[in-house]
């Protein structure tokens, strides 16, 4: 693992992947149906499981999202991240997309297909609401799924780090005037709970045990390290998959029930995500950024913390909203999607590196 984190730093043709990335794209359609037949089977215990909060963070996700992403935390070596002030053209990128574009590109999106184009299938007291979700989810730049999404396209795992703890000192102080600014309200009531909790929970701890898991098994020798850090990989794609199969266990009655308002809130976060990653790629690329850079910037620059999009939609709307359930598409597209937008930025690397 050690070695294909050097490997795609320096550019060279990375190492054959592994049977479940190879196949990533069969599991996760298989998780899907899964995850959606099980919730209608065992309702009470998805229901259940998905109770299991604190601060509107659900625990079960959290500890699966803390299996996906210690294992490639472990490699980060923290002497190493001086180099990422060489990396400011993809930083300067990633941040110009996430809060100067996303969040504003969103709100056109959203003008555009739900109070115009959509409408007439929409139900009219909810269009507002609508809007509003999907305006929320754009607001708040990905944190903790980042690192499973740059472990895929072998990203710069330092570049990806220290973006992601950027990104999350900008949020605090930045998320509430955005989303007050975007939805025309005098004041918006954040729920800072789930967001503190959030850090904490998604960045913080793990990067402290991570870092505690690294000393213990460098003591131990780089062979014994390596051989440790390279058998956490399956539990990593594991934990994503079983990921995707609660969301869709807890969602699966709301796509059951509303299938045409789920497909239609869909079309405005595919067009965004395709926009904002497609827009940050060739930005790096007209920058001369390195493609282990210019990978997770431009999946920073799609993906959203739904954690918070949907805790805020909750606070301010009702679990009930058209806003809550514009969030909850976005968590159902989230990993589909971008395993496609890390289909295409892993695909393309050729391309990318080829001289003009």
């Amino acid at each position: 693992m050690s070695s294909s984190s050097a490997t795609a730093i320096t550019g060279n043709v990375a190492p054959a992947i592994g049977f479940f990335e190879r196949y990533l794209t069969v599991w996760v359609a298989l998780c899907i149906v899964a995850g959606i037949l099980l919730g209608r089977i065992f309702p009470v215990a998805f229901q259940g499981i998905a109770n299991l909060e604190i601060s509107r963070v659900n625990i079960p996700v959290g500890i699966l999202i803390w299996v996906m992403i210690i294992p490639m935390l472990i490699k980060i070596d923290f002497n190493a991240l001086a180099q990422v002030k060489n990396q400011w053209r993809g930083i300067g990128v990633t941040l110009a997309i996430n809060w100067l574009v996303k969040p504003f590109s969103m709100a056109f999106l959203a003008w555009l297909f739900i109070r115009h184009l959509f409408a007439g299938w929409l139900p009219a007291d909810q269009i507002d609401s609508y809007i509003a979700g999907l305006i929320l989810l754009a607001s708040a730049p990905c944190t903790a799924m980042v690192f499973v999404w740059s472990q895929l396209c072998k990203g710069d795992p330092h570049f990806t780090l220290s973006q992601v703890a950027l990104n999350d000192a900008i949020m605090i102080v930045a998320f509430a005037p955005l989303v007050a600014l975007l939805l025309g309200l005098a004041s918006i009531t954040v729920p800072w709970d789930t967001l503190i909790t959030s850090v904490g929970l998604y960045i913080i701890v793990p990067v402290a045990l991570a870092q505690w898991l690294r000393k213990a098994l460098l003591a131990k020798g780089q062979v014994t390290f390596g051989r440790i850090v390279s058998s956490l990989g399956p539990y990593s794609i594991g934990a994503l998959l079983l990921t995707l199969v609660l969301l869709f266990a807890f969602q699966g009655q709301a796509i059951i029930a509303q299938p045409l308002i789920i497909a239609l809130l869909a079309v405005p976060i595919l067009i965004q995500v395709f926009f904002n990653s497609g827009m940050a790629y060739l930005l790096n690329r007209k920058l001369g950024v390195p493609h282990c850079v210019a990978g997770p910037s431009s999946l920073i620059g799609a993906s959203n913390f739904f954690e918070l999009a949907v805790a805020t939609a909750i606070s301010l709307f009702g679990f009930q909203s058209g806003a809550a359930l514009a969030t909850v598409v976005g968590v159902l597209v989230e990993v589909p999607v971008m395993l496609l937008v890390v289909s295409i930025v892993s695909r393309s690397q050729q391309w990318y590196e080829a001289k003009a």
